[in-house]
């Protein structure tokens, strides 16, 4: 019973996670590519002040629970649902650590521009954001499809 508890808290804190990378897949990756200057820092200001404690506490609860999701499932250390829960947490742990080291200190950049005084190369951050972003979304998605699949097919 523990194992399906924790499962399925794992899947919903995943799924929070990953619904930021089906908003930017959907719809905010385009938008924001073809925001004035102007417009892209105050968007990002505000999200990155809004979204900052929530995912944050978001992330952390993903992690416990993958972590106790694995601890329960290493029972079975030869079976799809063990080895799934440790595919989905390195790519979790992944998507964490390119957030710390590539887009957390971009958005501090980027947070200390005004719309009427940032740099010329203004768009080369802006796709650098998106270059770690993508990288992140890609692994986080990943992560959250091959630990469906473990619950599908693994029990």
């Amino acid at each position: 019973m523990e194992i399906k508890i924790t499962l399925f808290i794992t899947l919903l804190a995943y799924a929070v996670v990953i619904s930021q990378s089906f908003f930017y897949l959907l719809a905010m990756g385009n938008v924001c590519k073809n925001m004035k200057p102007a417009t892209y820092i105050e968007s990002r200001k505000l999200l990155d002040d809004r979204l900052s404690k929530t995912l944050a506490a978001a992330y952390y609860t993903t992690l416990l629970a993958s972590i106790a999701l694995t601890a329960f499932c290493v029972t079975n250390p030869s079976g799809l649902l063990f080895i799934s829960s440790i595919i989905s947490l390195i790519a979790l742990v992944t998507d964490m650590v390119l957030a710390i080291k590539g887009n957390q200190p971009l958005n501090k950049i980027i947070n200390t521009w005004t719309t009427s005084e940032y740099p010329m190369d203004w768009e080369y951050y802006r796709n650098r954001w998106f270059v770690f972003y993508n990288t992140r979304q890609a692994v986080n998605l990943t992560g959250f499809v091959v630990l469906v699949a473990g619950v599908i097919f693994g029990c």
